[in-house]
């Protein structure tokens, strides 16, 4: 198996909605496992929360993500940004999209000065996102 880097991304009580957002912008397969099942929280409001959540896209994506137990704290802010590149306009137009559903838009999808298609906005979970359109044939 080769080495990969993927986003892990964490939340407080919200990874379940968050990771099945995450797999109706990008498709496909998420396999989601609970505190409960592996016994891994003495706190029984636990239990239905996601301890690991693993999506893995048709694009050969893999976002993985889960819920910090309240005995953890959870940082708020974070200088960490999930980026979506490439030069499928459509496929990238749809996932900002998609993204944009109840999130704030830090900056507009638009025409960048490097020649790009370049917008941020931090989704309804609080994810940071960036999304780079480049030209065709660039």
């Amino acid at each position: 198996m080769a080495t990969s880097l993927n986003p892990y991304l964490n939340f407080r009580d919200t990874a379940r909605q968050a990771m099945e957002f995450y797999q109706s912008v990008f498709g496909g397969e998420l396999t989601l496992s609970t505190f409960g099942e592996f016994h891994a929280s003495e706190d029984p409001a636990e239990a239905d929360n996601i301890m690991h959540g693993q999506l893995e896209t048709p694009d050969g994506f893999v976002l993985m993500g889960a819920d910090t137990p309240r005995s953890m704290e959870l940082a708020t802010q974070s200088n960490v940004s999930v980026s979506l590149s490439g030069e499928d306009h459509a496929q990238l137009q749809g996932f900002w999209d998609k993204l944009a559903d109840g999130a704030t838009i830090v900056v507009p999808l638009a025409a960048a000065p490097w020649g790009a298609t370049f917008g941020m906005l931090d989704d309804k979970f609080g994810t940071h996102w960036l999304v780079n359109i480049a030209p065709a044939g660039a």
